[in-house]
């Protein structure tokens, strides 16, 4: 069994493309996508269709949550905010009220098991969709804020961009970066692979190639609020 996680995909439906044909390739079983759909790139509309088009389990991130109801003071740096806001409302401009609801009415977390091997998926943390928990934390942490409130061999989630495998105690802890948005200097998509057979658990980070020049295009062709910035993203993999 291939189960593929993906995530931050953040409106970028040119590297999500490359994903999804990369999954295909990988013969992957089961797809599941722990949020941040549209909010941020080029092609928020295409983005959203495409995944609810795969017909499989999403949670929301708090990208989408900010689609819905705009970003708030203190959920970002104050001199980003009206910026952001300006980027969310162009969003919004993109989506129609159906898009909406179904944004709202995601589930915050997975839990299911396979082949004896359980495990939890969220997009930020348990409790929060927003908390910021990066690759360097100390494993008291890691434990304390990712892996407290579900007993699982498996712990998935996204939110920074950042992708990495740690093992705690036996356990398990996967962060599956970015399709859309990669933040750790490689320019190319990134999602989680987790491969279950006879009890037996492999994980690994897969990166993905996509056309950056095409993105970067779609930005200003489409009039992007943040296009400079979110283009510098694009063709170098960080902000």
């Amino acid at each position: 069994m291939k189960i593929a996680f993906i995530s931050d995909i953040h409106g970028n439906a040119i590297a999500l493309d490359a994903v999804l044909e990369n999954l295909k390739r990988n013969l992957v079983d089961k797809v599941c996508v722990l949020g941040d759909l549209c909010y941020r790139g080029p092609e928020p509309k295409r983005s959203l269709d495409l995944i609810r088009s795969l017909d499989t389990d999403v949670i929301k991130g708090n990208a989408d949550e900010w689609v819905v109801r705009g970003v708030r003071e203190g959920e970002v740096p104050g001199k980003a905010l009206e910026l952001m806001n300006e980027e969310r409302n162009w969003t919004v401009t993109r989506l129609d009220q159906e898009d909406l609801d179904y944004l709202q009415s995601l589930p915050t977390e997975l839990k299911f098991e396979h082949g004896g091997i359980s495990i939890y998926a969220y997009h930020a943390t348990p409790e929060s969709l927003f908390e910021v928990v990066l690759p360097d934390a100390a494993d008291s942490d890691l434990e304390a804020k990712l892996m407290q409130k579900e007993s699982s061999q498996l712990y998935v989630y996204a939110h920074i961009h950042k992708p990495y495998i740690r093992y705690i105690n036996g356990k398990i802890i996967m962060n599956i970066g970015s399709v859309g948005l990669p933040f750790d200097g490689v320019a190319k998509a990134s999602y989680g692979l987790v491969e279950i057979e006879d009890g037996n658990i492999r994980t690994s980070i897969q990166r993905v190639s996509f056309n950056q020049e095409k993105v970067v295009e779609l930005y200003h062709h489409e009039n992007y609020p943040n296009a400079e910035m979110m283009s510098g993203v694009i063709r170098n993999g960080k902000l």
